[in-house]
């Protein structure tokens, strides 16, 4: 087992893009190891379990941070345009990314990938069920999101 199976709801899509819950300041070091170049945080910093300090724990790894604040109970469709335009301009990069129970992570990535790539969508849909299966109101959000957006 890899140190990075310890963090919370960790997920490999790729070789170059996993999801996860909320990863500690020492599982940073081991995401850095692992070659991963930018951490996405779809979280807010005010969530229980947040790192109010991770932007500088990610930076001085030498890892590039960007935050995408996103209310669980109110996901915007701009920001999963804003997640689908930085996943694009990131694309050659190795990408983690993360919220607090892997949640939104895995939605938006589900959303990236159907929406952004070529990957088959049943592959996606199963991605996303590894980590969680949305319920009525995600599930909504993430058809809607797939018709406004496409």
């Amino acid at each position: 087992m890899s140190n990075l199976e310890n963090i919370p709801q960790f997920l490999q899509i790729s070789e170059s893009l996993a999801t996860a819950g909320q990863p500690s300041p020492e599982q940073f070091a081991d995401i850095k190891a692992a070659g991963y170049e930018l951490v996405i945080n779809l979280g807010l910093l005010e969530s229980p379990g947040a790192l109010p300090d991770e932007r500088k724990v990610v930076s001085d790894l030498g890892m590039i941070y960007t935050q995408i604040a996103v209310a669980f109970e109110a996901p915007q469709m701009e920001e999963v345009a804003r997640f689908c335009d930085l996943m694009n301009f990131n694309a050659p990069r190795k990408i983690f990314v993360h919220c607090v129970a892997n949640k939104r992570a895995a939605a938006f990535v589900y959303l990236y990938r159907v929406l952004c790539t070529e990957v088959d969508e049943a592959e996606a849909l199963r991605d996303l069920h590894r980590a969680w299966t949305p319920d009525e109101f995600w599930s909504d959000f993430i058809n809607e999101a797939r018709q406004k957006l496409q």
